[in-house]
């Protein structure tokens, strides 16, 4: 489960709610809680910006690498490798195994392609250059 910065803001809201009686107080350490939050996160985004311009590519390549090592992954737990031992069921190879990989590969994928679509509907609306 992804935790983000409006989970940030709900936990310290929470704590600010528990600590801070008078109604005054408690909506200032609000807004300063919420503009901290935003300007760390807004930071966070031009740090990003910065590593996606580098022409190296262990710096800027980083996330692309991120996701061709889960398409391998994937390609080699759900289709390379049973193929494999079933061809090694019909050509009778003894003792021929292979390791599989965790289910936590779809949960990457998921995650990966949902970041993707949220690329699309950017340029759908027309806000990605």
């Amino acid at each position: 489960m992804a935790f983000g910065i409006d989970d940030a803001i709900a936990a310290g809201l929470k704590i600010i709610d528990k600590f801070v009686p008078d109604p005054a107080q408690k909506q200032a350490a609000e807004d300063s809680l919420r503009s901290s939050l935003q300007a760390w996160d807004g930071q966070q985004n031009a740090v990003n910006a910065v590593e996606g311009a580098n022409a190296s590519v262990f710096v800027s390549g980083w996330r692309p690498a991120i996701g061709w090592v889960c398409a391998l992954a994937l390609g080699f737990q759900y289709l390379a490798r049973p193929l494999l031992l079933s061809a090694s069921s019909v050509l009778h190879w003894q003792s021929f195994s292979l390791p599989g990989l965790d289910e936590n590969l779809w949960q990457l994928m998921f995650g990966l392609l949902g970041m993707g679509g949220l690329r699309t509907y950017e340029k759908i609306k027309g806000v990605a250059k």
